[in-house]
């Protein structure tokens, strides 16, 4: 401990090596040993808080580095024994480098152009299976499983030990990035594409990170909730240096550190690289890294030198090493990897004269042969132990490795070695005899998969290994215990029967989620999750309805204790208020609509948010929770571009229905009335609760109160199905007829300009309420298909063609861009004429705003008397007088090039 006190302050106190009284220094210094040696390391740890916490009051220490000595964490004396066969577990992880190295250089050598990794794994092997033979738990048995969030860029080493492991076939494992035709391997892990045995997907850097932060909350809140008993179990993380650079990598840590998440382990391969050169080329990645975790009240283990140094660290009384290690920077540390013994001998061994005399005996081949800590088994079993047994904060490894470890000169620590996806004969004989793999020259230059006999001594210790930790992982349930919905009537009676009731569709969405809280099956299944808007979209009756979670409860009196609607948190709060954070509240309803498979307990999360903040902002998670099959609800309030009066560019949305059209299991709709609401929410909840289906659902909500109908009769097939006839206006006798799509707050424009089409200009119309373009167009281009490819049988008619038949002049009006709309353009027959809100949003009111956009109620009865013109319905001077009578300037310039 001594030494680490004073190699710390060397480094992080210049100065001391200009002591100015070395016999008072040497006192405080004895002084400090003798509480050590006579009470003990938790006394000498008290008192140096106790000093630290003085110094900063005093301002002695404003500048001290958050961070430890270039060394181990764990001393030697602290390492314990390693409870496993050392020379089985390094034979195992050689024959999967090799699988790996093999799978991906065969894809390419086939094709030429599948591409695949092979440093990464090459860094993250020892890693890997340290967890795999000592922590990761399976969900077979009583245990339910840990969560393990693998580096995407080594699936190859994750599929070459499941090779091993029988539950990949050697068919399988050649056709890696082939999976068109037969059944291939993802390139990364894709829930979607691998539904047994991938968990979590990761393909996209930074998403890893902040998702298992919310997964072990998430657990945690399960947990007091008394939903599920989730002790014992964890999240592993296992990410790369480079990824860390990503803002979502860092987003959670606070909040994992508050939330006191000891379940929750990150692992960081540091092998100083990124895809195209060092992480830090002109620093150290690693200190850096402390610096951010300890900061943010994470428990850091460094795991940066192999067994062999222990030997010139316990001879390096002066801290000689440390010294040299902390003048190093990473492009440096880079190119000593990447060069043999006598090159580190002479470009950093040599440097400093303390430095060489603790290696004069050594040979150039010993200097080759010191390892870096993250591929030393022991060292890194003793660091997943103690994050293991941390209690009060989660824990980060950092962990340094050699990119492409054991590829020589073919990508050990070189600049290209992310982009390595072949290696030369030379090269691979070369891996072959630098991991004793027992292959032939014929089956190394054939690239031949080595798997040992069922019954030899390695498969025999790898099955082992998983029996007694739950079984293998990654594996993915699919399924869960069905949970029942109530009928509709019980609790949206308010919606189906309006009256012409004043509401936004927004309140009536919470008054729903409201009441379906309160049912006693599918109640406390249901996790509302907001980031910081609650007041705004009315759900502050939910504080006291069902409590915020909390952790720790409530540990102080809210300001408004008083009123009714108070702010109240509870350790069993339903409600998660995540802050102002849109990437962490999406990751907290990912957890939550992965339950099911993760847990083996359904949950149906619903998360309230602006919907200019959803797919705009966090649209890559809400893609990575479309390929974990994720299910609930997310609610785009104050929805649309000219609804959400005075807020402007920032805040209004008319994208989002277009991005959502995108995910091809995310169902999206645009409501306009209360009852739509209502009958979206049941058939959802019904679908992913009782019928267990692999989507979920987007519905916009608008905060403009109007009055609201109450649903026609046999409406509601239609609505699921995104199009019915919500009215009729005319007789059909007079100047002509249309037919006028509205959706969301823009549907009473509609009605209104079908009312004036009617009285002003004698033309007749049907009114459709377009609830979902994106299922209109959806179910349009299967029918279309369908008949493509099956010519000689009857034709089937899509849901689109049966309601807009014929030639009758169409006109859609939306509060989102024109492009939206115009999914169902290709499969109608009429004139469509389309009116949106293209063009950045800004402040003003709702009717200005629609007038400016030119989708009110006078755009629209322009726009139909134009198509009416131009099928010669009605003469050009009758548009002419439109414009005229409702004061359009026709000289102004288009909305979205201003």
């Amino acid at each position: 401990m001594l030494e680490r006190l004073n190699s710390t302050l060397a480094l992080n106190n210049p100065t001391l090596a200009n002591d100015s009284d070395p016999t008072e220094t040497a006192e405080w210094l004895d002084a400090l040993e003798s509480v050590f040696r006579v009470v003990g390391c938790e006394r000498a740890e008290f008192i140096l808080s106790a000093l630290g916490r003085k110094a900063k009051e005093l301002g002695v220490l404003p500048d001290v580095l958050p961070f430890g000595p270039y060394r181990n964490t764990i001393p030697l004396e602290k390492q314990g024994p390693y409870p496993g066969d050392l020379d089985m577990e390094t034979r195992i992880t050689a024959i999967i480098r090799w699988n790996a190295l093999a799978m991906v250089m065969r894809a390419n050598a086939s094709y030429g152009e599948l591409g695949g990794h092979v440093a990464s794994y090459a860094s993250a092997a020892e890693i890997f299976e340290i967890g795999f033979n000592h922590f990761f738990r399976g969900m077979e048995g009583e245990h339910a499983g840990d969560v393990v969030f693998f580096q995407p860029h080594s699936a190859p080493g994750v599929y070459a030990r499941a090779f091993l492991e029988g539950r990949l076939t050697e068919d399988r494992l050649k056709r890696y990035r082939q999976e068109i035709g037969a059944p291939g391997l993802s390139s990364y892990p894709h829930p979607w594409l691998m539904p047994d045995f991938w968990q979590t997907p990761t393909g996209s850097m930074g998403i890893g990170p902040i998702s298992a932060v919310y997964q072990a909350r998430f657990m945690r809140y399960l947990h007091d909730r008394g939903a599920l008993d989730t002790d014992g179990r964890r999240v592993w993380g296992i990410f790369g240096d480079g990824e860390m650079d990503e803002p979502e990598s860092t987003a959670g840590l606070s909040l994992a550190a508050r939330e006191k998440l000891d379940n929750l382990t990150f692992i960081i391969n540091c092998n100083l690289q990124r895809l195209d050169g060092p992480v830090r080329g002109n620093g150290q990645i690693i200190q850096d890294l402390e610096m951010t975790f300890r900061g943010a009240g994470w428990n850091i283990i460094k795991v940066l030198w192999g067994s062999e140094w222990d030997a010139l660290f316990a001879r390096d009384v002066n801290h000689a090493l440390l010294r040299s290690f902390a003048a190093t920077v990473d492009g440096k540390y880079q190119t000593l990897g990447a060069r043999d013994g006598a090159y580190n001998l002479a470009h950093f061994f040599a440097e400093d004269p303390e430095v060489r005399a603790l290696v004069a005996d050594m040979s150039a081949d010993e200097i080759d042969a010191l390892k870096r800590g993250g591929h030393d088994f022991r060292k890194l079993f003793a660091a997943f132990q103690a994050a293991e047994s941390t209690h009060g904060r989660p824990t980060v490894i950092l962990a340094k490795t050699k990119k492409g470890f054991g590829m020589g000169g073919a990508g050990e620590s070189r600049m290209t070695a992310h982009q390595t996806k072949k290696l030369d004969i030379n090269a691979l004989l070369a891996f072959r005899d630098h991991f004793a793999l027992p292959l032939s020259d014929e089956q190394v230059r054939n690239l031949d998969f080595y798997r040992p006999a069922e019954d030899s001594l390695e498969l025999s210790y790898l099955r082992s290994r998983r029996q007694a930790l739950g079984g293998y992982v990654p594996s993915r349930r699919r399924v869960a215990p069905a949970v029942t919905t109530p009928a509709l009537e019980t609790y949206a009676l308010f919606a189906l029967h309006a009256d012409g009731k004043k509401m936004s569709t927004t309140m009536a969405a919470v008054r729903l989620i409201s009441n379906l809280l309160k049912d006693e099956t599918l109640g406390p299944r249901i996790v509302p999750i907001v980031a910081d808007e609650a007041r705004t979209f009315g759900m502050a009756n939910l504080f006291r309805q069902v409590g915020i979670y909390s952790s720790v409860g409530q540990l102080y009196e809210p300001e408004d204790s008083g009123s009714m609607l108070y702010y109240k948190e509870s350790k069993d709060g339903q409600l998660l208020e995540e802050g102002i954070t849109e990437a962490g509240a999406i990751s907290s309803w990912v957890a939550a609509a992965t339950s099911y498979s993760v847990h083996g307990v359904a949950m149906l999360p619903v998360f309230i948010f602006y919907s200019m903040f959803g797919f705009q902002r966090v649209g890559d998670l809400i893609w990575a929770a479309a390929d974990q099959r994720a299910r609930g609800f997310l609610i785009g309030a104050t929805a649309g571009r000219t609804t959400l009066a005075g807020e402007g560019l920032q805040h209004q949305d008319g994208s989002s229905h277009l991005v959502a059209a995108t995910v091809p299991n995310c169902r999206a709709y645009d409501p306009a009335f209360a009852y739509e609401i209502a009958v979206i929410l049941d058939h959802g909840a019904r679908s992913m609760m009782e019928e267990g289906k692999d989507e979920f659902y987007y519905v916009t909500a608008m905060n403009e109160n109007y009055d609201q109908p109450s649903m026609p009769e046999n409406a509601e097939a239609g609505i699921i199905k995104g199009l019915y006839l919500f009215a009729s206006h005319g007789s059909k006798k007079g100047a002509g007829f249309v037919r006028l799509l509205g959706s969301g707050a823009i549907l009473p424009e509609v009605d209104e300009a079908a009312k004036m089409l009617d009285a002003e200009w004698d033309v007749s119309s049907e009114v459709w309420s377009a609830t979902s373009y994106s299922e209109l167009a959806r179910d349009a281009r299967e029918a279309e298909r369908r008949n493509r490819l099956n010519p000689l049988d009857e034709p089937v008619v899509s849901h689109l063609a049966a309601c807009l038949p014929g030639a009758a002049v169409i006109v859609a009006a939306s509060d989102y861009v024109r492009a939206y709309p115009h999914m169902i353009a290709a499969y109608l027959e009429a004139r469509f004429t389309v009116l949106g809100t293209d063009g950045f949003g800004r402040s003003d009111t709702r009717p200005a705003l629609r007038a400016f956009f030119e989708i009110d109620r006078c755009s629209v009865v322009i726009a139909a008397l134009a198509s009416l013109a131009k099928e010669g319905l009605v003469a050009r001077e009758v548009v002419a007088n439109a414009i005229e009578r409702y004061c359009v300037n026709s000289s102004a310039p288009p909305p979205w090039t201003i």
